[in-house]
């Protein structure tokens, strides 16, 4: 049984607030958990303290015995100073749509453009 340290979404419809729970990876996302842990409420200003509440004992209970924070809950844990998250690089994702289309279709060309080269040439070396 794997565990994820994970969110669950409660609240109104559009009034989100989510509890902070330790769940067995395959329950779903608002199913059946072991333990909760905390709460976060993200329409609160991030200056406010009751924006998060955690109990950092249970969670490194919890990552002792081999539970696996969530990408979010690994950044609230980062920010707390528990754990450390590596910082994700995509350098793709800052380039537009079209112009990614165009390197890609560029790239192509080169390539076959450099495998017909790489044929002329292999064909060429026997005959001489």
């Amino acid at each position: 049984m794997s565990l994820k340290i994970r969110l669950a979404r409660a609240g109104t419809k559009k009034r989100p607030v989510y509890h902070i729970v330790i769940a067995d990876s395959r329950s779903p996302r608002d199913g059946r958990f072991i333990e909760r842990l905390g709460h976060f409420n993200p329409l609160l200003p991030k200056d406010k303290t009751e924006r998060l509440k955690l109990d950092f004992e249970k969670v490194k209970a919890w990552l002792a015995k081999g539970a696996l924070p969530t990408d979010r809950v690994l950044r609230f844990l980062d920010e707390a100073g528990v754990m450390k998250r590596e910082k994700r690089s995509n350098p793709e994702r800052a380039v537009p749509r079209k112009e990614r289309k165009a390197r890609a279709e560029e790239a192509e060309k080169a390539a076959a453009a450099a495998k017909a080269a790489a044929a002329a040439k292999a064909a060429e070396a026997p005959a001489s």
